[in-house]
């Protein structure tokens, strides 16, 4: 079992990046209202054609929804704790592609404003946890 004064931080952590990249998905659907990042689908998708200017539009359209899906799938792997790592190394490469899509679109200063790097170096770092107390992984580990 992880040591107690691993326990809480580690779960803190789960469910930090998980309402993180949940709360980014609410933003894209309109649940924070207009003012926000997007606040709207269409508002996302002509951000995600800023951040993969190098693809055709067709592509970008798709990372839109790729993007969506892995940014809900995942952090809900997380808050319940099931694929903890598996779903914590998705996190740490989603946002990495994030941070490095932003900085080379965007510049330096826009991944730095949102945290970005931090929430990928946070998630390989819960990645490497040897176990994962709170979780569906302890339930249903055998003994």
């Amino acid at each position: 079992m992880t040591n107690i004064k691993e326990q809480f931080p580690q779960l803190f952590l789960r469910v930090a990046i998980a309402v993180t990249m949940l709360s980014a998905v609410a933003d894209r659907f309109g649940f924070w209202g207009k003012n926000s990042a997007w606040g709207d689908w269409e508002n996302f998708e002509k951000y995600t054609r800023k951040l993969t200017f190098f693809l055709p539009e067709g592509l970008s359209q798709f990372s839109a929804y790729t993007a969506t899906f892995f940014e809900i799938a995942i952090p809900l792997l997380l808050l319940v704790g099931y694929k903890t790592r598996i779903a914590a190394y998705g996190a740490g490469f989603l946002l990495l592609i994030f941070a490095l899509s932003m900085t080379i679109a965007l510049g330096a200063k826009a991944p730095l404003d949102y945290s970005v790097w931090v929430g990928s170096a946070g998630a390989f770092l819960l990645a490497s946890q040897r176990q994962f107390s709170l979780s569906a992984d302890q339930l249903t580990k055998k003994i």
